[in-house]
């Protein structure tokens, strides 16, 4: 009599169900398994053997019989091991021995087995969680390292499974497994212990007064300065001003990381904002995401968080290039022969260069050794695009050695947070009911709604925009800016002080 149980397949950043199959058949004895699977699910025919055998049960390659899996549906190609377990235990029920009676339609398994039948950890684990509960399964029954993590989703029961033996007495009533408590969700924040902080950056008011800004309202920024001006301390301190995630955030951020295979097994749930950092030599399928099995590249790690790109011309022009959508619709397409993925790209970018190849042009203390075409080309190797997508540019001038040596503490980092978490309140209640969480967010329909502006400041942005020959995307991003920073100042209405600070962010030559 064939077997079934349920399983879960990874798409992208979500699951789906996978039954299961196996049957019996006189014959010479084989071992198959169909459905599209790949060179590990095949594989898992040698571990679920060794694994029933060290488990006290009578594997398939013991049996003259003919052994048949199927993973259905046979059209969606299986990856990865954590279809071990679902194996083992479909196999067992087909050869009688397991004899338990459960609502199987209802129950589903996940799990890497080892050859001594330990029950491994998985990557996937909290979107296979959400699915099961979504589709009305009951029980999960999880790697046990991974059984924190599943139990983040409420009403569904998790069963921590550390070996295959005791998962057969579980099912056999001769030795119960503890359920997994539900996570307490609180026990899971972690307070920032950055070793970054705006109290230790000397100088640069503008810099910070921009940075703030951007955290604010999840503007793009573009810090631009000699060597050592100090572009790479102010863009590591971002993180320490911006609010902690959402509990729904949090949720977005911890799948994509699970699937990803970055997830702590100590910490289940990322509650701080992710900070991604990719070199400059970075390939745009490590930027973007992809492969022969799309996964999220840095652009998705950095969903809800900071991407921050470090010598930013040092990129290669066509990884550059690759920015220009997700920046624009905050998701990222990738599409295959095969399929075609969507993963989440809302982050804020954080850039930094020098303003020439030596880096001493705008250094009053240092002459620059570069020819005006090697200074174009350099600088042409940021595209106009890529450059109206960012909101704030920002000029960091070297600082001065009174400053260095001074004793004065600048402001800390935890007061510029909680005005940034004030204007962020303020946003989430201007958008409830809307798919906009922040300023930088809102399309031309939210910016006609929430951003107008009287007679004069509107004479102010037709000048500027005469002036400085803004495109349609630059004069809407500007009004996006003031809108922020007048939620900063806690006003309700754009005030033409906050437009005019907003203009003076935009670019003054040329790139």
């Amino acid at each position: 009599m064939p077997s079934k149980v349920f399983s879960a397949a990874l798409s992208g950043l979500d699951a789906q169900p996978i039954e299961v199959e196996v049957d019996l058949s006189m014959g010479l004895h084989s071992f198959q398994i169909v459905g599209l699977p790949d060179t590990a699910v095949n594989e898992s025919k040698e571990r679920v053997s060794s694994a029933i055998k060290n488990s006290g049960g009578s594997p398939p390659h013991h049996t003259n019989r003919r052994v048949i899996v199927n993973l259905a549906p046979a059209d969606l190609k299986k990856e990865g091991a954590l279809y071990d377990l679902p194996i083992a235990i479909a196999y067992l029920l087909a050869s009688s021995q397991i004899k338990a009676s459960f609502d199987w339609q209802k129950i589903i398994f996940v799990g890497e087995l080892s050859l001594e039948g330990q029950v491994r950890q998985i990557s996937g684990t909290l979107p296979i969680a959400l699915m099961a509960k979504e589709l009305g399964f009951k029980t999960m029954f999880a790697p046990k390292e991974n059984s924190i993590e599943a139990s983040l989703v409420r009403e569904l029961e998790i069963i921590p499974v550390a070996s295959l033996a005791e998962l057969i007495d579980h099912l056999e009533n001769t030795a119960k497994i503890i359920p997994q408590e539900p996570t307490d969700i609180n026990s899971l924040i972690q307070n920032s212990d950055s070793p970054y902080d705006m109290a230790y950056v000397k100088g640069q008011e503008h810099a910070k007064r921009a940075l703030e800004i951007a955290a604010a309202g999840g503007h793009n920024i573009l810090l631009s300065g000699p060597p050592g001006s100090g572009k790479t301390l102010l863009a590591r301190t971002m993180p320490t001003i911006l609010p902690p995630l959402a509990f729904d955030e949090a949720l977005e951020v911890t799948k994509i990381f699970s699937v990803s295979g970055y997830l702590s097994k100590n910490n289940p749930l990322i509650t701080q904002r992710p900070f991604r950092s990719p070199h400059h030599t970075a390939s745009a399928v490590s930027l973007v995401g992809g492969g022969a099995n799309p996964r999220p590249g840095e652009i998705t790690l950095a969903h809800r968080g900071v991407l921050f790109l470090d010598e930013f011309p040092e990129f290669n022009r066509q990884v550059l290039e690759s920015l220009r959508q997700p920046l624009e619709d905050g998701i990222i397409s990738v599409s295959r022969a095969a399929r075609t993925l969507t993963f989440p790209a809302s982050f804020m970018l954080v850039a930094a260069m020098n303003p020439c190849p030596c880096g001493n042009l705008t250094d009053p203390a240092r002459a620059c050794q570069c020819s005006p075409g090697q200074i174009t080309k350099y600088k042409r190797k940021i595209s106009g695009p890529l450059l109206d997508r960012i909101d704030l540019h920002i000029e960091v001038p070297p600082v001065k050695i009174d400053k260095l040596s001074s004793e004065k503490v600048a402001e800390e980092s935890k007061f510029i947070r909680e005005r940034v978490k004030k204007a962020r309140e303020i946003q989430e209640k201007r958008f409830t009911n809307l798919p906009v969480k922040t300023n930088s967010e809102m399309t031309t329909k939210e910016i006609k709604q929430f951003c107008k502006v009287d007679l004069k400041s509107k004479e102010l942005l037709q000048n500027a925009a005469a002036q400085l020959h803004l495109s349609a995307r630059a004069f809407y991003r500007i009004l996006k800016l003031a809108r922020t920073i007048a939620d900063l100042a806690s006003e309700t209405n754009i005030q033409t002080s906050h437009l005019a600070e907003a203009i003076q962010y935009r670019p003054k030559e040329e790139f």
